[in-house]
């Protein structure tokens, strides 16, 4: 069981920065790799980024490329999403998500767990 609290969210002009952050509890957060998507009102939850369990590896959506960062620290069971040159339509709800498999996803049903979301809201 992992459980998972993501923070860091809020409102922001366009062109700015933000850096989310995702807390897990448990002994077993090696075993994961992690995930962030986002939600926006009357849209599908949409896959942003997703880093290897030990960090060697991460792949992006292409709308958030270059502009996104995804990282973790083992130490601190926690993984970060660091948001440069915003734009209104990264408007959304941000999940983290830990998925077992070691098989690259970005479907959301294919993630174990899932945090209860941080609002990002970026004015123009």
């Amino acid at each position: 069981q992992v459980q998972l609290v993501e923070s860091g969210g809020g409102l922001v002009q366009a062109g700015g920065s933000l850096r989310l952050s995702c807390a897990a509890s448990g002994r077993t957060f090696t075993s994961y790799s992690m995930g962030w998507f986002r939600q926006a009102p009357g849209k599908e939850r949409e896959f942003v980024a997703r880093i290897s369990s030990r960090g060697l590896s991460t792949y992006y959506a292409d709308s958030v490329k270059g502009r996104f960062t995804i990282s973790r620290d083992n130490a601190k069971n926690t993984v970060y999403l660091q948001m440069n040159s915003l734009k209104p339509e990264d408007t959304a709800v941000y999940y983290c998500a830990a998925d077992r498999s070691v098989v690259l996803s970005t479907f959301p049903y294919e993630y174990d767990y899932w945090g209860q979301g941080t609002q990002v809201t970026v004015s123009s």
